[in-house]
């Protein structure tokens, strides 16, 4: 799979929530880099994301490689509600650094947190 189905395929399992699919994708010892979550190992990262989540929706807007490094920056929609039913929308950039085997190794998330820091504070 190339890293531009990788990345659809990526979307497609976080809106289905599906967690096996979702870690397929990764590396053993991969990392993701979160604004709400922060820094952790990717096993540790989905559980918990997918602890907080009853409903995820997620809508492609655009997906970009780096013909130097082979990163693929992933813009979406995603539309959250967390367990307590709290509803979050916002865009997001997702950043994909690959291994050579192509899994993700290190995935980084930029979006604006002022929604959503608050209500996943809440959970906790």
């Amino acid at each position: 799979m190339n890293k531009v189905a990788i990345a659809k395929s990526y979307i497609e399992h976080l809106s289905n929530g599906d967690l096996e699919q979702v870690l397929s994708l990764f590396a053993e010892n991969a990392a993701v880099n979160s604004p709400v979550y922060g820094q952790k190992n990717y096993k540790d990262f989905y559980t918990e994301l997918f602890t907080d989540t009853n409903n995820s929706e997620l809508s492609i807007k655009g997906i970009f490689e780096d013909t130097l490094t082979g990163n693929i920056a992933l813009h979406f929609n995603y539309q959250w509600t967390l367990r307590n039913n709290s509803h979050v929308n916002f865009e997001v950039v997702d950043i994909l650094e690959f291994d050579h085997n192509n899994k993700i190794k290190i995935l980084t998330i930029i979006y604006d947190t002022v929604q959503s820091r608050d209500l996943v504070k809440d959970l906790k």
